[in-house]
């Protein structure tokens, strides 16, 4: 069985996606520590033909809590703040009104639970584009937690079942296929392919949030995006 593991992030890229579909199983994350100024809560979106940031607004952050009980903001005003940010910037797209609908759902999700928020959206995203790959919360899966870094994803996969675990690229300083080999794991690191669309008829500005592939391209097109990588 494939696996993969990612820690949740905002609309992640569409590289995320694509490990995502090349899986039987995928876990999130959510039980290591918050990482402040990565893209938990954070990405960029096309706004005014530029790239522009854009980020879930926490109550409180901290690379001491796990990202499981890190919360976003109750404040509702600065959650509809960044809303109307994403909407200036892709009322006119296309496909606006299939998606907007997702991210307005995720901004204000009920408990205000950030692992919450982004497991919801990524089953959402995955469910819109077809993908049939079983999503896993870490913080439900009985694994060893006193193991650290490459020891503890060999352990999370066993535990999972897999015999084959696919990594995103830059995981390549991070993980030794020999070290997963002696485990009875295939380790792979995916590589996403180049990736192009029209947006507003400007000069393509790349890796965007999945929100911006999201907004401009039908479900079919996406699909076949997902399939253009290399496991190395």
């Amino acid at each position: 069985m494939k696996t993969g593991v990612m820690q949740p992030y905002f609309f992640p890229y569409i590289g995320y996606w694509q490990l995502i579909n090349a899986v039987d199983a995928f876990l999130i994350y959510d039980d290591v520590n918050f990482i402040k100024n990565g893209w938990i809560n954070r990405n960029n979106i096309l706004l005014g033909g530029a790239k522009h940031l854009i980020t879930l607004p926490l109550d409180s952050a901290s690379p001491f809590d796990l990202i499981k009980n890190t919360k976003i903001t109750d404040n509702l005003k600065v959650k509809e703040k960044l809303l109307k940010t994403i909407t200036a910037a892709y009322v006119k797209a296309p496909y606006y009104k299939d998606i907007m609908p997702i991210i307005e759902k995720t901004v204000l999700h009920p408990d205000n639970n950030i692992s919450n928020a982004i497991t919801y959206s990524i089953m959402a995203v995955a469910d819109y584009l077809d993908i049939k790959t079983e999503i896993i919360l870490s913080s439900d899966l009985k694994k060893d937690d006193e193991l650290r870094a490459q020891d503890k994803i060999i352990n999370i996969v066993k535990a999972l079942g897999g015999d084959t675990y696919i990594n995103a690229i830059g995981g390549q300083d991070l993980y030794n296929k020999d070290d997963f080999k002696n485990n009875g794991i295939e380790l792979y690191f995916l590589k996403t392919g180049p990736v192009q669309y029209e947006q507003f008829k400007n000069e393509f500005v790349p890796n965007l949030s999945i929100i911006d592939v999201l907004m401009f391209n039908p479900v079919e097109k996406i699909q076949k995006m997902l399939d253009d990588y290399t496991l190395i």
